[in-house]
């Protein structure tokens, strides 16, 4: 068998759909069925070499939900460089924390609104 990295990233994000943090679960009920201004996101979208958590293609915005392995110093050079990779490609990133989106669901909404209100075509 050969190994193909396009169908294990698709696998991945089988599962990570399957298997998505609170967080992850919580705003999803917001963004699913065009329920935010009437802008479809798609979840755990692969790009390029990446699986991104939120994703608007109309937008061209990636919304990603961090836990605390994303204050690693590792990590945090990978977010970095994956960010600066993605908006070379054109794609905007809204990061949010976990506890952000748990406990100030309104601000989280407000910040994603208003990046739609200032790049909307």
């Amino acid at each position: 068998m050969v190994y193909d990295p396009k169908e294990h990233s698709l696998e991945l994000c089988r599962d990570f759909r399957k298997n998505p943090t609170k967080a992850e679960a919580c705003l999803w009920e917001i963004l699913r069925a065009k329920r935010l201004d009437g802008y479809k996101f798609r979840r755990q979208h692969p790009i390029k070499d990446y699986i991104l958590d939120f994703y608007c293609p109309e937008l061209k915005l990636a919304i990603e939900v961090d836990g605390q392995i994303h204050m690693d110093k590792q990590q945090v050079n990978y977010d970095h460089e994956r960010t600066n990779t993605l908006q070379e490609s054109g794609i905007s990133v809204i990061r949010f924390w976990n506890s952000e989106v748990i406990n100030d669901m309104p601000s989280v909404i407000n910040r994603i609104l208003s990046f739609i209100h200032a790049h909307k075509a």
